[in-house]
């Protein structure tokens, strides 16, 4: 979903995220500098083998991550602004979370790119719910409680 001239891409979605795709909407001929982060599923967390592992999401978290993109928007020689959050089950290696900005040099692209996926990461209603191999399960970030 194409949001503005600098948000250019925000979505909350069950299917895989295409990294290419959302990383084209940050193209800008005035960017020296295009910064990206991969959140992949790990097999690994605390300690313990992962086995499975879900995000479930509140209705609003699609309209919350752009709002939340849209706080870095007018930030000083930054260009675009695009960001992807996978939601349902995944399976280890799976991209969850794609971020990109581009700016004018990576100065300016670096620390955006950190403090967005900070961001998102505590504000955006998206719950983690992993299963691991000894058949524990937790919802790790929200209440961290073992079930």
């Amino acid at each position: 979903m194409i949001v503005d001239d600098v948000v250019r891409f925000a979505q909350v979605s069950s299917a895989e995220i295409d990294v290419a795709q959302v990383m084209a909407q940050v193209w800008d001929p005035q960017a020296g500098a295009v910064a990206t982060f991969v959140g992949a599923v790990r097999n690994h967390d605390s300690g313990k083998e992962v086995a499975a592992l879900s995000y479930s999401a509140h209705p609003s978290a699609d309209q919350i991550l752009e709002q939340v993109a849209q706080e870095f928007a007018q930030r000083p020689g930054l260009h675009r602004i695009a960001v992807a959050h996978r939601i349902g089950d995944l399976t280890i290696g799976d991209v969850a979370l794609f971020a990109a900005v581009s700016a004018s040099h990576r100065s300016e692209a670096f620390p955006v790119l950190e403090e967005l996926v900070n961001r998102i990461k505590a504000t955006v209603p998206i719950w983690k719910h992993q299963e691991y191999a000894d058949g524990s399960k937790s919802w790790p970030g929200s209440t961290d409680v073992a079930c």
